[in-house]
């Protein structure tokens, strides 16, 4: 596999870290997992389990090893340096300044280890104004404008349906980690990668940025093509209370769904920018497919050249056989599920281990030989 040999020391918890070394060990890395004294990884205590450990815990930590360490011990910390001394990627998501003061920061890693690639993660960066804001996902997706764009059609905001912050955050820093490691490979050194979840979000906001940056405004989501301005690119409401969406708002789509309507003299409203101005179109649909259920329309648009789904549960995607067949959920010997790996390679696939280890498993064991 593409990081068999790769040894990654990983401090993290909750989601971003964790998921990005999740993603390198079913590709090969060796990951040791360092859980703080006491109860551990807080994932192990949060949501439902099955089997005896959560399901976050199992999703995010499966395929790894357990330490717990005291790192303000002397034992924690000469079990720390015996596993950083070899370590090629060390990930961290304290909050500025925190391994400094453990005595385990970049610097003192470095000094040490001169190739390891240090990833630490946070809120706000390890350097600049919001440095030492406590934040989570939530708080850093409204700092950013996303729960703004997040807005219903009674304008309020809702609140999100994914950690986007948490996950930006962690594939801005497995991209980070990988181009060290390539790095590496030519120089010798590493490096120390610092990425913010608040910068991993401002990032992906170039769909956008429009009115932002070419007129100096705030954004109005249902105005705007992205949010429900646009009549091929919004939910509508089924006659059993479900719902679909239409989701290409190319012309061509609009042209081959209301000729298949029989509402082809509607056509130009889709040719409008987003906005009012498509309201005639909106509305035609909000009518129209309030007239079937969601199962009799999911019929309708079988073979039509349309970008159409059906707006279903996390549940019945899960269930869905095309998830399957893309390996993207398994079980393990128990029956328990996992959700799979998305990096997919045709000359060396990854592997999904779907145990997860005990707290502290592995103590004493060091890297693999």
């Amino acid at each position: 596999m593409k990081l068999d040999g790769v040894k990654v020391l990983d401090l993290s918890l909750f989601l971003p870290g964790p998921m990005l070394t999740l993603m390198m060990a079913d590709h090969g890395a060796d990951v040791i997992k360092v859980e703080p004294v006491g109860e551990g990884e807080p994932s192990r205590h949060i949501g439902l389990s099955t089997g005896g450990q959560t399901v976050w815990f199992r999703n995010t930590h499966r395929g790894k090893r357990s330490v717990q360490l005291d790192l303000k011990s002397a034992e924690g910390q000469a079990a720390f340096w015996a596993l950083a001394a070899e370590a090629d990627v060390l990930v961290e998501a304290f909050r500025p300044g925190v391994v400094d003061r453990l005595g385990v920061g970049y610097e003192a890693v470095k000094a040490v280890n001169p190739g390891i690639v240090y990833c630490s993660i946070s809120a706000f960066g390890q350097e600049g104004p919001y440095r030492d804001r406590p934040a989570h996902d939530l708080a850093v997706e409204a700092l950013a404008g996303l729960v703004a764009l997040n807005e219903g059609q009674d304008g309020k905001p809702a609140m999100p349906g994914l950690m986007a912050a948490d996950a930006l955050a962690s594939l801005t820093a497995l991209s980070g980690v990988l181009m060290a490691l390539l790095r590496r490979e030519k120089t010798g050194r590493g490096d120390h990668l610092d990425v913010a979840m608040l910068d991993s979000l401002m990032a992906w906001t170039p769909n956008a940025t429009g009115p932002v940056f070419a007129e100096g405004r705030a954004n109005v989501p249902k105005a705007e093509r992205s949010w429900g301005g646009a009549a091929m690119f919004n939910l509508y409401e089924c006659a059993d209370g479900k719902w679909i969406v239409l989701g290409g708002s190319e012309v061509k789509f609009a042209a081959n769904l209301l000729e298949a309507l029989e509402r082809s003299d509607l056509l130009d409203y889709a040719r409008l920018p987003p906005g009012p101005g498509q309201e005639p179109l909106r509305a035609f649909f909000r009518e129209t497919f309030r007239t079937r259920t969601q199962g009799e329309w999911v019929t309708w648009f079988e073979g039509r050249d349309v970008c159409f789904a059906p707006v279903r549960s996390l549940k019945d995607a899960f269930d869905d056989p095309a998830v399957s067949a893309r390996g993207m959920i398994s079980r393990d010997a128990e029956g328990n599920a996992v959700v799979g790996t998305p990096i997919q390679f045709r000359e060396e696939p990854g592997r999904v281990e779907p145990r997860a280890p005990g707290l502290d498993e592995h103590r004493g064991e060091g890297w693999r030989a």
